[in-house]
C-alpha cells in the first residue's frame, strides 16, 4: 500500500469514495479483494459506511464465446452509455489468473479509447479461483462503484463456464454475445448459458459477414423461443451489431432500457435484486462454514489420515457426518 493510504481509518475511504476519488476507490477495491484478515475487517466497515448510497445503478453482465470481440463491443457500447448521460464502471472478471492471484487482463490496453474518457472507471478483477469469490468481491466492488456515483456498471466475464452463473446472480440484465458463421450456429455455448440470457447479440455484423449475421440471428431467435418463459415476463431479444462500424449499438442500449422499464413496471427488477441479496447471504454462510471447518488443524489431520488409509471398508457418509458433529460440538 502506498504511504498516503497506509493505516487509514474506514472513514478516509468512505469520504473518498463518496467524493468519487478514483485513487481511493481503487484502493478500497484492493482491500475488498485481499484475503488478509485485517483488510477484510476494514472492508466490512467501508461497505457499512457506503451501503446507504448504493443500489441506484443498472448492472449489466456481458459474456460471449472467445473471439466474439467483447472488449470492442464494450468500448463501442460504453460510448453509447456515456452519450446517454451515465457514469460508467467496467469490471472484468478474470478466472484465468488463479496461479498468480493477480489479474492478467490488462483491460485498459484492450479498451484504450474508453479508458481515457471522462466518467469511466475500468477495473480488471481477479476471481482468485473461487466462484464464491466472484460473487462476493464483485458484488462489493459494484457497491463501491455505485457509492462513487457510477450509475451504469458492466461486469464482463472472461472465458465461458462457471463464472457466467456467478455473474448472472449479481446483475440485472445478462447479455450474451455470439458470432455468426463459426460452423454450427449453436457453437460451443452451453444451453444453460443461453437460457440465462435476457438478450443475444450477434457481433461483427458488417461487410461480407452481414448476411451471415442476419441468418444466425433468426436461427438463434428460433432457439431462444423454445426455452421456458422467464419469470420476468420479458421475451429475450436477438439483435445484430457491428462494434467497429458502430451500427446497431444504440439499438442494444434501447433494448436494455426497455427491459429496465418493463421489469421496474411489473416490480420484477426489485424482486430479483432482493433474491440475489438473499442468495449471496446463503452462499456466504456456506463459504464461511467450509473455511472454518477446513482450517481446523484437528480436522485437517483426520482428513489426511483418511486419505492415506488402506481400509477398504471406510464409510464416506457416516465418517463425514461424525466429523461434522464433533466439529460443531467443539465450536
Amino acid at each position: 500500500m502506498s504511504s498516503s493510504f497506509h493505516n487509514q481509518p474506514p472513514q478516509f475511504y468512505i469520504d473518498g469514495i463518496v467524493k468519487s476519488d478514483i485513487a481511493v476507490l481503487s484502493k478500497a477495491i484492493t482491500i475488498i479483494e485481499s484475503q488478509n484478515e485485517k483488510h477484510q475487517q476494514l472492508a466490512e466497515k467501508i461497505i457499512e459506511g457506503i451501503v446507504e448510497r448504493t443500489g441506484k445503478s443498472f448492472r449489466l453482465g456481458i459474456t460471449g464465446v472467445p473471439g466474439v470481440g467483447k472488449s470492442t463491443f464494450i468500448e463501442s457500447f460504453g460510448s453509447e452509455v456515456l452519450k446517454q448521460g451515465h457514469k460508467l464502471a467496467v469490471l472484468a472478471i478474470d478466472p484465468s489468473s488463479d496461479k498468480s492471484k493477480g489479474s492478467i487482463l490488462g483491460d485498459k490496453t484492450r479498451m484504450e479509447e474508453l479508458s481515457t474518457k471522462k466518467n469511466v472507471f475500468i477495473r480488471p478483477s481477479p476471481s482468485s479461483g473461487n466462484l464464491g469469490g466472484v460473487g462476493r468481491c464483485t458484488y462489493e466492488t459494484i457497491l463501491l462503484c455505485e457509492a462513487a456515483g457510477f450509475d451504469f456498471i458492466i461486469i464482463e466475464t472472461v472465458g465461458v463456464g462457471q463464472s457466467e452463473i456467478a455473474v448472472s446472480k449479481i446483475t440485472d440484465f445478462f447479455l450474451l454475445l455470439m458470432l455468426a458463421g463459426a460452423g454450427d450456429e449453436l457453437q460451443g455455448i452451453k444451453r444453460g448459458i443461453m437460457e440465462m440470457a435476457d438478450a443475444l447479440v450477434i457481433t461483427k455484423a458488417d461487410g461480407a459477414n452481414l448476411e451471415k449475421a442476419k441468418a444466425a440471428r433468426s436461427e438463434y431467435a428460433h432457439a431462444m423461443h423454445l426455452f421456458q418463459a422467464s419469470d420476468s415476463g420479458w421475451i429475450p431479444k436477438t439483435l445484430v451489431c457491428s462494434s467497429t462500424e458502430n451500427k446497431g449499438i444504440d439499438e442494444v442500449f434501447k433494448m436494455i432500457d426497455e427491459y429496465k422499464r418493463f421489469t421496474m413496471a411489473n416490480n420484477f427488477f426489485y424482486q430479483k435484486r432482493k433474491e440475489q441479496q438473499f442468495d449471496l447471504f446463503l452462499n456466504t454462510i456456506d463459504e464461511q462454514l467450509k473455511q472454518k471447518f477446513y482450517s481446523d488443524p484437528k480436522i485437517n489431520s483426520q482428513i489426511e489420515k483418511l486419505r492415506s488409509t488402506k481400509d477398504q471398508n471406510f464409510q464416506p457418509f457416516s465418517t463425514a457426518k461424525k466429523m461434522l458433529q464433533d466439529f460443531f460440538k467443539k465450536n
